[in-house]
């Protein structure tokens, strides 16, 4: 009778540290998918560096209204989490909602806002374009125009500005019909990014799938790629049979990315000294067969 009674405290014991033990994970509902997105697959690594620190991942999926609305999530309000960590692009209203909230501590992945301080952990895109722009220009490159909504996210900012800078760095004038965008005001990917070329002899696309359309417009308007026309991507990832092989790009350490952000949420859960700020992961540029010496 007393075993059965220590069994029943200990396993009361079990239950009441694993509720300790559990990070709420954000992410908009918009831009999950699955596995085979970009962010469901950044999900799995979030998922995994908790499991190996010991922690249950609970998945929330934010809608538009709540996001909108700047509604708390619904794992803080149930009292399920001891921290949260929101992955990808958000609201500035609600970005700045989570950091005010005092109930929880948070921490973001692959996002930020200027002039708002929050704990994150974000990839280098601004030295990861300016790399792969470089890259270009020394393969005799020069009439190199940016693929992405600058205004979209700051990533997509951050690799804006990292090519900008190589041009300039360059002495390349840059042309204002060499930003070209890849997706409408909400967000959605366009099935037509190019309809002409104007003479452009490379591009830079701020994610392997906008240089995945691009290709394939380029494709059926006549051009080869890299024969005629060279392109790089971004994050070295697209779903299986989407040119995954062929695009050069800079790829993004998402399991690092995940490691670093989960490891310094716990920390600070535990109130102990963490990288606070904004925390910027490398990745490293890889060569594959879209791009051809001029």
């Amino acid at each position: 009778m007393q075993r059965g009674w220590v069994t029943c405290r200990s396993h009361q014991r079990s239950q009441a540290q694993m509720k300790q033990e559990i990070s709420g994970v954000i992410i908009p509902e918009s831009t999950y998918g699955d596995a085979v997105t970009f962010y469901g697959r950044l999900y799995e690594k979030v998922v995994r560096a908790l499991y190996e620190n010991n922690y249950y991942g609970i998945l929330e999926l934010l809608t538009k209204e709540n996001e909108e609305a700047a509604n708390l999530p619904k794992v803080m309000l149930d009292g399920k989490v001891d921290g949260l960590i929101f992955v990808g692009q958000l609201a500035e209203n609600y970005i700045k909602r989570m950091v005010q909230q005092t109930e929880l501590p948070v921490f973001f992945l692959d996002t930020y806002m200027p002039f708002v301080e929050l704990d994150t952990v974000i990839s280098d895109g601004y030295y990861g374009t300016y790399q792969l722009t470089n890259y270009l220009l020394e393969q005799g490159h020069r009439n190199i125009a940016f693929v992405g909504n600058v205004d979209a996210t700051s990533s997509i900012a951050d690799r804006y500005w990292g090519y900008r800078r190589s041009l300039r760095e360059n002495q390349i004038e840059f042309k204002a019909e060499w930003e070209i965008s890849d997706r409408d005001e909400n967000g959605k990917s366009f099935d037509k990014i190019l309809f002409d070329p104007k003479g452009i002899e490379a591009y830079v696309c701020n994610n392997d799938y906008a240089a995945h359309i691009l290709i394939r417009n380029l494709e059926e308007t006549g051009y080869r790629v890299p024969e005629d026309v060279s392109v790089v991507g971004f994050d070295n990832f697209l779903p299986t049979g989407m040119d995954e092989h062929r695009i050069t790009t800079y790829e993004v350490d998402m399991e690092r990315m995940a490691g670093v952000c989960v490891k310094s949420l716990i920390k600070k859960i535990k109130h102990k000294k963490y990288g606070g700020g904004i925390q910027i992961v490398t990745g490293k540029l890889i060569k594959k067969q879209t791009v051809k010496e001029r």
